[in-house]
């Protein structure tokens, strides 16, 4: 059981929340228990609550949840399920305690699944205790993380099991949400797949303008890595002579774009394991099974995080008494 407590904030969520929506104001820290979920998740506990604050906070617009605040009496208690509609794979469960945590002091949170775990429809994955009107100010923020969050994992483990039993893994790419992205790629991870490159700093992509601005594939290949020699480096190519000449400037990993299938068992062939392959570009979850038995190593899939639909979680109250 995880208490949502915040010492040292005021403990009027309405009040609060209208002041953080101030420029640079302070987001409370998460308690122990739940920055601690996160940690071991990889996720940074701050830019969590800064995430889940801003959403709290966009919702009320600086005022106060009306229908609530005049339907339900404010000394009422009561729990809260969050059931799962449809089956699929949850991700985010701590993200939504953190939510209900930064709402209100008095909620108390516990798990009912652990993120990646498949669910079925009617499964209950989270309940909330505590007052009412706190955990109906916050139902559709952390709903609407929750979800998001559960709907990548899930269409990302359709992907991963497309390809089950073959050599490739599914990868994801920087595709996502603004302000989102630690959480998306989390979910991915959720869902079996594993992160590219999670910013523009911390590895090298050499895309097709780069090679038309440098000159040359072998141009750009060698300026990145005379700057930069211990950055992980992929190039991008679009032709199987453009992976003749990674190859022999010596690329690791290569990304072969909008390659037909027979193309890409030509460049697995011609690579001959002396660099890493990922597939990109046109891929579907009906040709997934094929692309990823041609040998290559990856299946870049930006879908995963762009276009994954929301997996169908509610919220059921059961008042006190």
């Amino acid at each position: 059981m995880t208490k949502a407590t915040n010492p040292g904030r005021p403990a009027d969520t309405a009040g609060w929340l209208a002041a953080s929506s101030a420029p640079h104001a302070a987001v409370p820290a998460l308690n122990a228990q739940i920055a601690g979920k996160l940690s071991t998740a990889g996720l940074d506990p701050a830019l969590v609550a800064a995430i889940a604050a801003a959403a709290l906070a966009e919702d009320l617009a600086g005022g106060s949840d009306v229908t609530t605040a005049v339907t339900v009496p404010a000394a009422a208690r009561g729990r809260a399920d969050l059931v799962a509609r449809a089956p699929g794979v949850v991700a985010g469960l701590s993200v939504a305690e953190a939510v209900f945590a930064l709402a209100s002091a008095e909620l108390e949170c516990a798990e009912l699944a652990a993120d990646g775990d498949r669910v079925a429809a009617a499964q209950p994955v989270l309940t909330v205790t505590g007052p009412v009107r706190a955990i109906l100010t916050a139902e559709r923020t952390a709903l609407n993380l929750l979800c998001h969050l559960s709907g990548i994992a899930t269409l990302t483990r359709r992907w991963a099991n497309a390809v089950a039993g073959t050599t490739a893994t599914i990868r994801d790419t920087r595709k996502t949400t603004p302000g989102l992205r630690a959480l998306e790629k989390y979910a991915v991870r959720c869902g079996g797949g594993v992160n590219h490159r999670m910013s523009l700093s911390d590895a090298a992509l050499i895309k097709d303008n780069h090679v038309a601005a440098a000159g040359s594939v072998a141009r750009a290949f060698a300026e990145v890595r005379a700057q930069a020699p211990g950055l992980p480096l992929e190039i991008e190519c679009d032709s199987l002579d453009q992976v003749a000449e990674a190859l022999a400037a010596g690329a690791e990993e290569i990304l072969l774009d909008n390659f037909a299938v027979t193309d890409m068992v030509a460049a697995v062939h011609l690579a001959g394991g002396r660099a890493r392959l990922e597939a990109s570009g046109g891929l579907t979850l009906a040709s997934a099974r094929a692309v990823a038995e041609t040998g290559v190593d990856y299946l870049a899939v930006g879908a995963l995080t762009h276009s994954a639909p929301a997996l169908d979680i509610g919220l059921d109250l059961v008042p006190a008494g």
